[in-house]
């Protein structure tokens, strides 16, 4: 695998622990645990967001992850853009996508590339050690 790309509200919304009270907040928990996560194992990781870019986390690189927005709102923005960015590569085939969402699942695969649900990485980054964010929300 060249990447872990994460779909985030896909993951983020995959456990029922309050995360739509402060999405932006557990938009920055999620992005955390994945820089933990890089830091431990050197996994890049690419994540990818709906909404409006969050001022204390813009796109680009920040502790080693690759932070993008969806390029628009509504239905299925952030999966257009994990498509757009994926089918942009040469070698598209090398990255690992973590959604559950079934439509998502299709058009990767029509890519070559593969596929893993949430509570893969979701059970990854609970074996990293928490830090104080996590345990301040859950």
């Amino acid at each position: 695998m060249d990447q872990l790309v994460v779909d985030a509200l896909n993951v983020i919304g995959s456990r029922p622990d309050g995360w739509w009270r402060d999405r932006p907040g557990a938009v920055r928990r999620l992005h955390a645990r994945l820089v933990r996560l890089r830091a431990m194992d050197g996994t890049p990781v690419l994540l990818v967001v709906d909404g409006r870019p969050l001022p204390d986390l813009p796109e680009g690189t920040d502790g080693g992850v690759e932070v993008r927005y969806a390029r628009r709102a509504g239905p299925d923005a952030a999966d257009d853009r994990i498509v757009e960015l994926l089918a942009a590569r040469p070698a598209p085939h090398g990255a690992v996508v973590v959604t559950a969402d079934r439509a998502l699942r299709e058009r990767l695969a029509a890519l070559g590339v593969a596929v893993m649900g949430p509570r893969i990485l979701l059970d990854r980054l609970d074996a990293v050690a928490p830090g104080p964010e996590d345990a301040a929300h859950g």
